[in-house]
């Protein structure tokens, strides 16, 4: 079971060849216990997707430390399993193709990936189109076929971008029925979402970043007292424009 831990992360980038560096993240800590539901929460430019890109070692950070299992992210990819919020699937195959091109790129046999694409299809509720052309779907489609490819090889760690972007209510419903499921199984997962209700209903516990910091975190016993009502979440206005610049 995976268990995320990162300590004091900065990291920095530049948005173009003569402009300042914009710090996405300033000394962020956070620690994500095995088998939980965790919510990231927080205005554009928040430092939300930052975090991702580190995790999946997509990036690197400035300085601190990221562990998946007390390892190092590199070390733990095939552990991991992930949707961004606009996947990018390969048009010209079928969902049945895009599967066992995922199984086969995973290790998996041909049976098991037969086994898993048949169950994770029906889940999604994409069993009857596997056979035809993914330049088809539509945009909640695709977004259930990329729960699909990012569930195919098991991983103990699943991290979700907005997974609920572009599903209508029933499709939206059927997403957090999963991820309880995934829950109930004793996977970890860690995602976003701008839909505070989901994140109020699905997470253990939910962090709030702004400006690439933590501004705070919310416990279970938190979270209980606002979906029983005995807690509001008052915000200021934040200007969703404003960034952190630092000289290069």
């Amino acid at each position: 079971m995976s268990k995320i831990k990162l300590s004091k992360i900065s990291k920095t980038y530049k948005a173009g060849l003569f402009k300042k560096k914009v710090r996405a993240l300033t000394d962020l800590s956070l620690s994500v216990d095995a088998g939980t539901v965790y919510g990231l929460i927080g205005p554009n430019g928040a430092g939300k997707s930052t975090t991702i890109r580190l995790l999946l070692n997509l990036s690197r950070p400035d300085r601190g430390t990221v562990r998946i299992d007390a390892l190092p992210v590199h070390e733990s990819l095939g552990a991991i399993g992930y949707l961004p919020e606009n996947p990018y699937l390969y048009d010209h195959l079928t969902l049945k193709e895009l599967l066992f091109f995922a199984g086969r790129a995973t290790g998996l046999a041909t049976s098991d990936i037969r086994q898993l694409m048949e169950h994770l299809t029906a889940t999604v509720g994409l069993d009857h189109v596997r056979g035809k052309s993914l330049r088809t779907f539509s945009k909640g489609m695709r977004q259930r076929a990329g729960l699909c490819f990012a569930l195919l090889h098991d991983p103990s760690l699943v991290i979700l971008d907005e997974p609920m972007s572009g599903l209508d209510p029933l499709g939206r419903k059927m997403v957090c029925d999963l991820i309880l499921s995934l829950k109930k199984q004793g996977k970890t997962i860690f995602f976003c979402s701008h839909i505070l209700s989901d994140i109020e209903r699905l997470c253990d516990r939910i962090a709030v970043l702004h400006q690439g910091q933590m501004v705070r975190e919310f416990t279970p016993d938190e979270i209980t007292e606002l979906r029983q009502g005995k807690m509001d979440l008052e915000t200021e206005f934040i200007d969703v424009v404003e960034r952190n610049e630092v000289h290069a």
